[in-house]
């Protein structure tokens, strides 16, 4: 076989291996669920958004990054440590990449922000349901303690 026919495989089975890889982040962010904005903080005004979905577990929020060819999640907040700061709507340019019924919801992971501080744009009824999530949460009294 000519090198030229060799090298065409080559490119032919990378082009391949890159399709499987875009068709399996489709699947995962597509059966993660809820679809969101997120942007982790400091950002500048309007700038950091990036469209995904997230899915809720018992223990954290786990983001997929639409368009990310990473095989796992994007971000994991720990449920326990989220702590809502504030609610706004879409100010400034945002309002071209959101609709404005928005809802942009600031968080705080960890003490003090130690975990990161995001912001989250979801719809109204899905705000409400992320809300409903935090707040049904084992109290942090509640914590099992281990076994002596």
């Amino acid at each position: 076989m000519p090198v030229w026919s060799w090298i065409l495989c080559l490119v032919v089975l990378a082009g391949a291996a890159v399709l499987a890889l875009v068709a399996y982040r489709l699947r995962l962010v597509r059966a993660a669920g809820t679809p969101m904005l997120l942007r982790q903080l400091p950002a500048e005004a309007d700038e950091g958004w990036r469209h995904g979905a997230a899915h809720y577990t018992d223990d954290a929020l786990v983001y997929y990054r639409l368009s990310s060819l990473r095989p796992g999640p994007t971000v994991s907040l720990s449920r326990r440590r989220i702590e809502v700061t504030g609610r706004r709507g879409p100010s400034g340019t945002e309002v071209e990449i959101m609709d404005d019924d928005v809802v942009v919801v600031e968080l705080t992971v960890g003490r003090r922000g130690q975990g990161g501080m995001y912001e989250i744009a979801l719809t109204p009824d899905l705000a409400m349901a992320f809300q409903s999530w935090i707040e049904a949460r084992a109290p942090r009294r509640a914590r099992r303690r281990p076994a002596a």
